[in-house]
């Protein structure tokens, strides 16, 4: 039924290509250049668009590259529903166990979604993850209200934005440049299901040389699921000036807390018995998250110009929750002995990291044509404080992070440091083809140090470790205008993920840390074919191959009969090859040219095949040690297929819109175990389906009102198992929600 589905909904997208020939549309113009922080897509309907190939200071052609425009998106944008955000962008894998849209979990290609760690997260154009080289989970994620546009880069962004597999997505906040008056108030009120709540409040202009922007956003819920309460606080600012026409600067800050009971996993029989059941109630989250960053632009002349961002980030990442080894199996229930529950786990990592970025872009010529020079340089520096009372918390139920005799277990510190020079360069041969070769070379140095435990209150402390190492980055992208409206491109390029602070950490006395451990290195590579078909119909196919090297591990030693200990090392790599394939018409419903009527239809569909080239794996059996590979065995986390399409129907500015989802069965585990284990924490994460349907019209010129249904068939499913925080166990999405928006700018 679903393959007959998807083969309907590739034949109409294709024949309404194929009718749309000759109906007019509104087509915007060609740009070379873009500036950094600017609107987009007036005369585009579609979020998803086309990025030019320049941008300010970086280079986009020859790159799989999407930019999504938020003011088009039709959805939830206040919980921050990825699913129908990034509806439009081919294989992205999204977690939903969180419905409170606080932590964004996307990947693509193979790769964990963990908390986005297998992209370069950033907002403006700086990095804002805890710590991009040591420990690059997203805990924050901004506002999508206050969001102007989403450019994500996949595989050829590693020459560019640093180490990443999967690439990169920058979060481009608006700055007041948009509005047209000194001084514009726009408000959004949203109410739902489950004590949603949302107040966004934001004001900005511009007058004479000066622009200006800020927000506040408080958004709370009780939850789809018992214990899933929570609450966001957010504050931005940003001020913009420009003393000449060559000069622009920016001063900008954000602040944000974030504050969610974690109602832990359940069982697979338990979610199809009651999917908004909780086994924890006394496991919290908090976050308080600064970001600060001054960003100058200077136009040398109209063909040269640069950008120097200096950027820092404050970040506290704080939980306390009861996580036994044995996970949902252990009741959390006041024990017989002592008459209250058991003492909760208490863990604290403090963040503090500051960075720069200079970049500067050229044109000049060869011959008689136009070739472009990009070069940046990069100095970043991380620290990373990480506490841990395991079992040494309180036995209540709120939070709190209160330990006994005020003393913890393990106090580690983390530093990272990189430099990094990189260059791009399009060597424009005539008018239609173009070749961008370039190279990054990265320093980085990591290390670990501190004290690991207590024994008999004695301090066991790590042996510290230190990684100092310097490597190149190499890649080439062809890109070849068939026409105005269409290009084939292609690239090669070279990706590395830096040892992780997890990597450099294991109990000093039963476990060793390889010191010929190296980094993870692989490559990219695309080909693909996007552009106008017609003036209604737009494409972008690809097929892509990904090579993850040297990935890291654990396996078991036996240096002499009956003594062994665990070597953290390099124990495997992968392979990922597929296809991606997007197709939207947008054109009107009727012969007359000025009918009000207009519909849109898209579909998005990605084919991953991911397995492992070699992955060592060792177990005791009858007391001996036994090594095995799991070559040729599927990736963990990564689905064979994912399908979404959606249609809007559209009278003049009243908008109805209706999207699926399709997501394929997938292990969680590199055993690829079928069966779930007792725990839930490794096992077959089924196949799943999601309709959405969003109503949006406009009450006056100031007004507008926007509502939704969000799973609107109820679909029980899950699409992640945890061993630990946010779980442990298999994590069950949000059952059908709804939401009413209330917009106004004056």
């Amino acid at each position: 039924m679903k393959s007959r589905f998807i083969l309907f909904m590739l034949l109409s997208l294709l024949v309404s290509g194929i009718l749309a020939q000759n109906v007019p549309t509104v087509d915007s113009a060609h740009v070379k250049y873009l500036a950094e922080i600017t609107l987009v897509g007036r005369a585009n309907r579609s979020d998803l668009q086309q990025i030019p190939e320049i941008v300010g200071t970086a280079i986009y052609a020859g790159k799989k590259s999407s930019l999504l425009v938020m003011k088009n998106v039709e959805g939830n944008i206040t919980a921050n529903i990825m699913r129908q955000v990034m509806a439009k962008i081919p294989g992205i894998h999204i977690w939903e166990n969180d419905g409170s849209g606080i932590q964004i979990g996307i990947a693509t290609r193979g790769l964990s979604p963990n908390r986005s760690w297998e992209f370069n997260v950033r907002q403006n154009g700086y990095d804002i993850s805890a710590d991009p080289y040591g420990y690059p989970e997203a805990y924050y994620n901004p506002q999508l209200q206050a969001v102007q546009r989403i450019e994500i880069i996949r595989g050829h962004g590693a020459l560019q934005y640093g180490p990443q597999f999967g690439g990169m997505v920058n979060y481009i906040l608006r700055d007041g440049s948009e509005f047209k008056k000194s001084f514009q108030v726009e408000t959004q009120q949203t109410v739902g299901t489950y004590g949603l709540s949302n107040l966004y409040a934001g004001a900005g202009g511009q007058k004479g040389k000066w622009n200006y922007f800020a927000f506040f956003d408080r958004r709370q819920a009780d939850g789809y699921r018992a214990n899933s309460q929570y609450y966001t606080n957010a504050a931005f600012m940003t001020v913009t000036y420009r003393p000449t026409k060559k000069i622009t600067t920016t001063l900008e800050y954000m602040r944000s807390h974030i504050r969610s009971q974690q109602p832990g996993g359940l069982s697979d029989l338990q979610i199809q018995q009651n999917n908004r059941h909780s086994l924890r109630h006394r496991n919290w989250m908090d976050i308080e998250w600064s970001t600060f960053a001054w960003r100058s632009r200077y136009e040398l002349s109209t063909n040269s110009r640069m950008e120097l961002k200096l950027f820092g980030l404050l970040g506290d990442r704080n939980s306390v929750g009861f996580l036994p080894a044995a996970g949902i199996i252990q009741p959390d229930t006041i024990q017989l002995a002592t008459g209250s529950f058991a003492p909760r786990n208490v863990n604290i990592d403090l963040y503090r990291n500051w960075g720069g970025e200079w970049r500067w872009i050229t044109d000049y010529k060869i011959n008689k044509s136009t070739a472009t020079l990009a070069i940046g340089l990069r100095r970043f520096a991380g620290h990373t404080n990480r506490l841990v009372a395991d079992g040494k918390g309180d036995v209540g139920a709120a939070y709190s992070l209160q330990i006994q005799n005020n003393t913890w277990l393990r106090d580690i510190d983390f530093s990272s440091a990189n430099y990094a020079l990189f260059a791009e360069q399009i060597i424009r041969w005539g008018d239609r083809l173009l070749i961008i070769p370039g190279f990054r070379y990265e320093w980085v140095s990591g290390a670990a140090s501190g004290q690991h435990n207590l024994q008999n209150g004695v301090p066991v402390y790590l042996v510290r470790q230190e990684k100092i190492r310097g490597f190149f980055l190499g890649g080439i992208g062809v890109e070849y205008h068939i026409n105005s409206k269409v290009e084939v491109y292609t690239n090669f390029t070279e990706a590395y993920r830096p040892v992780l602070f997890s990597d450099l950490t294991t109990p000093p006395r039963s476990d060793r840390i390889d010191p010929s451990l190296n980094d993870a290195r692989g490559y990219n590579a695309d080909v693909g074919l996007r552009g106008k078909l017609s003036k209604q119909f737009y494409v972008d196919a690809s097929v892509y191959l990904l090579h993850y090297g040297n990935r890291i591990g654990t396996i078991l030693q036996e240096e002499a009969p009956g003594v062994r200990y665990n070597l953290r090392t390099n124990i495997g790599s992968s392979n990922a090859k597929g296809l991606d394939l997007f197709g939207e018409y947008q054109g009107r419903l009727g012969k007359p040219v000025n009918t009000p009527w207009r519909w849109s239809q898209y579909i998005s569909y990605a084919f991953t095949d991911a397995r492992y080239s070699q992955f060592q794996l060792t177990r005791v059996v009858n007391n001996q040690v036994v090594k095995t590979d799991l070559r040729n065995n599927k990736v963990e986390n990564a689905p064979g297929h994912t399908f979404r399409a959606g249609s809007t129907i559209q009278y003049n500015t009243v908008k109805l819109t209706g999207q699926f989802s399709y997501t394929s069965g997938t292990f969680s585990d590199a055993n690829n175990t079928k069966q779930a284990t007792l725990n839930a924490q490794n096992g077959w994460i089924p196949a799943y389906s999601v309709m959405d349907l969003t109503l949006s019209f406009p009450i006056d010129k100031n007004w507008s009102l926007s509502m939704g249904v969000n799973n609107l068939t109820n679909a029980v499913y899950f699409t992640r198992r945890a061993g630990g925080y946010p779980g442990p166990g298999a994590m069950p999405a949000d059952g059908r929600t709804a939401f009413v928006t209330l917009r106004s700018q004056l």
